[in-house]
Formats: C-alpha cells, sequence, structure tokens
C-alpha cells in the first residue's frame, strides 16, 4: 500500500448545513465531480468529502449511533499564529464549538481545537518547524 490518503468522508448529520457551513462559511470550493448527496472538496492532493451520516453508516454496514471521542482528529496548518486565531474566530461565528483555544503548545508552536457542526474535531495549529511547498502542501522533515 502506498503511503498515501486520499479521501476523508465526514458522515454529516445535516447536509445542507454541513455544505454550508463548509463551501459559505469557509469559503471552500466543492468540484463539480459532487453529486446531490455528496460533497467533494479538493483540498491539495487530498479530498475532503461530505455524505450524510446514515447513508455512510449503512454504507460500512454499522450503526449510525456512536458516541464519545472517535480517537481521530483533522488538522490544519497555518503559516503563523494570527492565522489560527483568524481561523478559530471565523469558525465560532459559523456555528463550531471551541473545544480548546488558541494558545501556545508544548511541542513549540501554537494551536487550538474546534468540533463543526456534527461534531467532528478538528485542531487548527502554527508549527515554526514545518513549512510548506509551492503548491502550499505541507512540507516535514526527512
Amino acid at each position: 500500500m502506498r503511503q498515501k490518503l486520499n479521501i476523508i468522508t465526514l458522515g454529516v448529520n445535516d447536509f445542507e448545513k454541513s455544505l454550508n457551513f463548509y463551501e459559505n462559511g469557509l469559503g471552500w470550493k466543492k468540484s463539480s465531480a459532487s453529486m446531490e448527496v455528496i460533497a467533494f472538496f479538493p483540498l491539495g492532493g487530498m479530498v475532503l468529502s461530505l455524505y450524510p451520516r446514515k447513508a455512510l453508516a449503512e454504507d460500512v454496514n454499522t450503526d449510525e449511533a456512536g458516541s464519545g471521542f472517535s480517537g481521530i482528529t483533522i488538522a490544519y496548518n497555518a503559516k503563523d499564529e494570527t492565522e489560527v486565531d483568524t481561523v478559530m474566530q471565523k469558525v465560532e461565528a459559523l456555528g463550531a464549538t471551541i473545544v480548546k483555544p488558541a494558545q501556545k503548545v508544548f511541542w513549540g508552536g501554537y494551536s487550538g481545537y474546534f468540533k463543526d457542526l456534527d461534531g467532528y474535531m478538528f485542531e487548527v495549529a502554527y508549527n515554526p518547524f514545518w513549512g510548506f511547498d509551492e503548491n502550499d502542501n505541507l512540507v516535514l522533515p526527512v
């Protein structure tokens, strides 16, 4: 298996409301491959997909009533601390719940966490030890 992830699909409770959050609130552009009940947002080599939670649970053949912390977070790496603060303020205004306000963290960076409209945990972080390439892809040390 290649060391690559291609799509992260979030099972959302209210597809239209979630679509509005990402598309109109965050200003993300969905792909023309999106359909009536699924949205695809290209993220520079990866894709974030939104799909109704009930339909996704049926597709996976599992119960949709999951509870508690799922053990996964999704991260957005910012280019500086100001961008972290700006993103956190924007998502809160759009209805996200701030779980951990942005702050200096033990590993030397600056980050905070929010839950989106369906409770998915997002970290917004600035890591002064990492950079970006000319295509805005995160570059980790080798």
